[in-house]
């Protein structure tokens, strides 16, 4: 190779060949940036396929065991840590064939510079700063693989450790691995002795039981044939007499029950007659959930009930306390759900003179209201079809069909798209039967979604005002609130 100086205008002969010892790492030469004083500032770095430095995949390849060691199982743990181990060994060759690179950089630098160093002595001028230009760019890429032979040398260190810590966590799995194996192996032969032991009590006890079993038949049979043998010794026909007899019998015992009956009813009724002569009202009305209680006057000197002023009452299972039922200051009560199992009592006072009536027994449930509440609880939620007859304390005008919305956790009352009402279960809510009186008192209920806002409700069917009131007080006591009228938590 020859060059023309322009200074000498002759041939001057080549420097140092290179080696053919010396390998590079591209057949391109390398390109930086050059600042003041010819100082490199940095390497321009084009994509090439590397792939991720050395640091990163040792922390990810970490962060990724960390993270799946709760997780995975001993034998999984196991096949990871030698998967990883084989990876580390990877990166160690990796760092191995840096290191022959680095050291043939060297190699390079130091005959390129003395080769510089020899072209600097045989020229002059221009050529000659040139040629220190590029001598002191030579010592700066040699100060840069210097460094970069400190980044190989720490990443060596550590790729060392994680080899070191990977074997030891890899010799640790197996040695769990094998210690699960041989439990593992101990447990199954131990269930295998159980049940191979129950097989065999099995088998003795269906023995003992066939055996037993074929006995009791035979002496089954025995007695059968015994049977049938005194039932021939005996007239057909004194069994068949003795059976018409016992039919009559059970018919006559039927009756008289039947008399017994009446004649109590009569009793009462008569009892009721006696006391009711010196009474000036009367209770009307069963004692059934979903019936309506009303009073009417029994005496022409009974004084009109409009002008009378009553108060119903919730009397203990004692009689002893009576509970007043706020707001049923009518001549007309409907029970509801909560008063099943109560006596109940309305006191009348007209012109200064108080008159109690009590019911003749606790109010009872209604027979269809099980099986009803039954199919309400098969949905989450349910809708009923109402009608809304008052809302905050005043007579509704509109008499449209409107939706009541019971579910597990709030109440809705909403026409189509449009929400009157909804409000979750707390303890401001209020739930009852209406205690206004009427001839739909029965089939209406009072809900008080927050305090400000209250309706009256006018149900379909008074079966589906009571599940309503069940439905919503059993959701209702899943939120921890008791969902009843004006003071009925006195029940509690």
């Amino acid at each position: 190779m020859t060059r023309i100086s322009p200074d000498f205008g002759s041939e001057v002969q080549a420097v140092w060949s290179v080696s053919a010892d010396a390998s590079f790492k591209s057949n391109q030469f390398p390109k930086y940036k050059l600042g003041p004083d010819n100082q490199i500032l940095d390497e321009i770095k084009e994509d090439d396929d590397k792939g991720p430095p050395l640091k990163e995949v040792i922390i990810q390849e970490t962060n990724q065991l960390t993270e799946q060691h709760k997780r995975l199982s001993v034998r999984d743990l196991a096949s990871k840590f030698d998967k990883n181990l084989a990876a580390a060994a990877k990166l160690s060759e990796e760092a191995k064939l840096r290191e022959v690179a680095s050291l043939d950089g060297h190699v390079l630098l130091k005959k390129l510079r003395d080769a510089l160093e020899y072209l600097k002595g045989r020229l002059a001028g221009q050529n000659k700063d040139d040629v220190e230009k590029a001598i002191s760019m030579v010592g700066a890429l040699a100060v840069k693989l210097t460094q970069k032979e400190g980044e190989l040398i720490q990443e060596k260190f550590e790729v060392k450790k994680l080899v070191n810590f990977l074997k030891q966590a890899s010799e640790d799995a197996k040695k769990l691995v094998n210690q699960e194996k041989s439990f593992a192996c101990a447990e199954i032969e131990s269930a295998r002795s159980v049940v191979q032991r129950i097989g065999e009590a099995l088998d003795e006890q269906e023995k003992n039981q066939s055996s037993g079993k074929q006995q009791e038949l035979e002496e089954l049979v025995e007695e059968v044939q015994e049977a049938r043998r005194i039932r021939l010794m005996h007239q057909p026909r004194k069994v068949m007499d003795m059976e018409h007899e016992l039919r009559e019998l059970r018919l006559q015992i039927r009756e008289k029950c039947t008399i017994s009956i009446a004649l109590q009813n009569k009793l009462a009724m008569s009892k009721k007659a006696e006391e009711n002569k010196h009474r000036l009202y009367e209770l009307i009305g069963s004692e059934t959930l979903g019936s309506i209680l009303r009073i009417q006057s029994c005496s022409e000197e009974a004084t009109d009930l409009a002008k009378c002023s009553m108060q119903w009452y919730r009397l203990s299972s004692q009689c002893s306390r009576r509970e007043p039922i706020l707001g049923a200051n009518k001549y007309v009560y409907a029970p509801e759900p909560i008063d099943v199992g109560r006596v109940l009592q309305v006191d009348i006072v007209s012109n200064g003179q108080k008159e109690s009536l009590t019911t003749n027994g606790p109010v009872m449930q209604a027979v269809d209201i099980g099986s009803y509440l039954e199919t309400l609880l098969r949905k989450p939620n349910y809708d009923f079809s109402v009608v809304i007859s008052q809302m905050n304390g005043r007579n509704y005008s509109s008499h449209s069909s409107h939706l009541f919305h019971i579910g597990k956790t709030r109440i809705k009352l909403s026409r189509g798209w449009i929400t009157k009402a909804r409000d979750s279960y707390s303890k401001s809510m209020q739930l009852c039967g209406f205690r206004g009186g009427g001839n739909s008192a029965a089939k209406s209920l009072f809900w008080q979604a927050r305090k400000g806002q209250s309706f009256v409700l006018c149900f379909e069917s008074e079966r589906e005002r009571n599940g309503a009131l069940i439905l919503a007080r059993k959701y209702a006591f899943e939120c921890n609130v008791f969902l009843g009228g004006p003071d009925d938590d006195a029940l509690l």
